[in-house]
């Protein structure tokens, strides 16, 4: 068996076996196999695709590549929750707060961003001071003490997934429904938790663009999470303009907090309110997802979800005074605004031309080894049905790169419809998937 054969029978379409599925994650891992084999067969599996079971044998293998964490020393049923990726989606440092103060321990492993969505742990890395690398027995302490904890993808944990992770990211090879599904759930069945909600993109800024594609990915996800002995929980949300009006790193860091406060964008709050009630649910602190949602919104209107962010940040070696003083947090240099040509109403925003302009900003990688600038980033002003006049701001980008701003001002402008009569946004969640 060689990887030359393995990429070649996959280019003419035949099914891959377990034993060559194992070779190729075993070599890839121990670097045996080099990143252009790797790149040639990934680029074979977008186009020719995985089968059912070989999307299975692929999420086995990555999941056995490395270590399985064993939390059972965590009190509680351990709740973990997983984005597909969006643009301006900073739903874990919401609702992990929220559903750690109902009293469900959260132990999350989170991602950096990948094409031109964001990563938790970027964001998460704008605080000063936070880690997002902690050993075990630390990790397991936080989650007792504090019931939340989020930390980088170890070394230990799927290994296979963290450089397959990277490669996709540069190889345009992100947007594959099996890929995707065995990315995100060799991570989450290594990684020890109990329950899973999964918020599955789709839309003009998702991986799964259609209604229809979301669907079928959440439904292969909840399958693997079943199988794997885990209740799953899948919810199909919209992503084809961007959540809230903050799209970055620090950002959306300061948009959370904003948030937790009661004071954040009504998507974001309904949303994470929402992801929130079935992780209380799966957590069993609550009957129902309804009484889940009750529970989460006490947590945000008493404050206790803001208080526990504190302890959070604070447990992780962050500066706890970001969530009253934001001038903390990494301050951009320049700035751009985008204006509007004609008065109207935001038909459109799509979701995807904001996080590439957010990326080109700085705020996200070109390259898989690119350094990212926490400060960079673009701030909505006008949202979908919002009226504007000639000239209004429609967004300001930010960042430290003044060429790169005014390219990243001119794709967010693209990125804008101004039309004569305002339309009614999209429904922000399509379907639940258990």
């Amino acid at each position: 068996m060689t990887m030359y054969d393995i990429i070649l029978k996959k280019r003419d379409g035949r099914t891959l076996t377990q034993s060559e599925t194992e070779y190729f994650v075993k070599g890839f891992t121990d670097g045996s196999i080099p990143d252009y084999q790797a790149s040639a067969l990934l680029m074979a599996i977008f186009f020719r695709g995985l089968s059912h079971d070989e999307t299975f044998l692929l999420t086995d293998a990555m999941m056995r590549s490395g270590d399985t964490a064993d939390l059972s020393s965590i009190e509680g049923i351990k709740v973990d929750k997983h984005s597909t990726g969006g643009v301006g989606d900073k739903t874990t440092l919401i609702v992990g707060p929220l559903v750690a103060a109902c009293g469900v321990p959260v132990a999350k492993m989170s991602g950096r961003g990948l094409g031109f969505t964001g990563g938790t742990v970027d964001k998460m890395e704008s605080i000063p001071g936070m880690r997002t690398s902690l050993e075990t027995d630390e990790f397991i302490s936080l989650v007792n003490r504090v019931k939340l904890a989020v930390i980088g993808q170890t070394g230990h944990i799927a290994p296979a997934d963290k450089k397959i992770y990277a490669l996709r990211d540069v190889t345009a090879t992100v947007d594959n429904l099996s890929l995707i599904a065995s990315s995100v759930m060799s991570k989450k069945l290594a990684s020890g938790s109990d329950a899973f909600v999964l918020d599955v993109k789709c839309g003009d800024g998702a991986f799964m663009e259609t209604v229809e594609d979301a669907k079928a990915l959440a439904a292969l996800m909840v399958e693997i999470g079943t199988a794997g002995g885990k209740k799953t929980i899948a919810l199909v949300t919209n992503m084809s303009r961007p959540l809230g009006r903050g799209v970055g790193n620090g950002i959306e860091v300061i948009e959370a907090i904003e948030t937790l406060k009661g004071a954040g964008p009504k998507d974001i709050t309904e949303l994470s309110l929402r992801l929130a009630s079935y992780m209380i649910f799966a957590g069993d602190a609550a009957a129902s997802p309804e009484a889940g949602y009750r529970a989460a919104q006490d947590a945000l209107s008493s404050g206790a979800g803001l208080d526990k962010l504190r302890e959070f940040i604070a447990g992780q070696g962050g500066n706890p005074a970001v969530t009253d003083d934001y001038a903390l947090f990494p301050k951009a240099a320049f700035s751009v605004a985008v204006r509007a040509d004609a008065d109207g109403y935001v038909g459109d925003l799509a979701a995807r031309g904001i996080g590439i302009a957010s990326r080109r900003s700085g705020a996200g990688r070109e390259t898989k080894d690119e350094a990212i600038d926490l400060s960079a980033g673009v701030i909505l002003h006008k949202t979908v049905g919002d009226a504007v006049k000639a000239g209004e701001t429609l967004a300001v980008v930010c960042g430290n790169d003044e060429e790169r701003l005014n390219e990243a001002a001119e794709i967010a402008k693209a990125a804008f419809r101004i039309g004569p009569e305002k339309r009614r946004p999209a429904p922000l969640i399509y379907a639940v998937i258990a």
